[in-house]
């Protein structure tokens, strides 16, 4: 049986974060206080490629804090697609954890498709 599954992410798992970031090619998040613009934001800091200022995650909250300036200091694709392969990691993490096998399929829109299977 197939479902259609969309997710509104709150970004609260650094194991996620983590998986996220070794899959975009980024530096390990860090816990700390980073320097926005628009003053200092503490959490797990994960720098994008291309962004001014780095992306400030409270896991407590699951809020993301950011300052790209309308996308002059950093392109909302980096975001998004951060956001997205979050989300991807996130739902791998659970199901495996419930013992579930999960393969990804990258569509050719960019979306990702993850088919989990019972029992795996």
């Amino acid at each position: 049986m197939s479902h259609i599954v969309t997710i509104a992410t709150k970004v609260r798992d650094p194991a996620a974060v983590r998986a996220a970031c070794q899959r975009l090619g980024l530096d390990q998040p860090a816990e700390g206080t980073a320097q926005l613009f628009s003053g200092e934001a503490s959490g797990l800091v994960v720098q994008l490629k291309d962004w001014r200022y780095p992306l400030v995650i409270d896991v407590q909250t699951g809020e993301v804090r950011y300052d790209n300036y309308g996308g002059a200091w950093g392109a909302q694709e980096g975001l998004d697609r951060f956001l997205q392969c979050y989300a991807a990691e996130k739902v791998k993490l659970e199901a495996r954890k419930k013992g579930y096998t999960v393969s990804e399929q990258t569509l050719e829109n960019g979306s990702i498709r993850l088919q989990i299977i019972e029992g795996g």
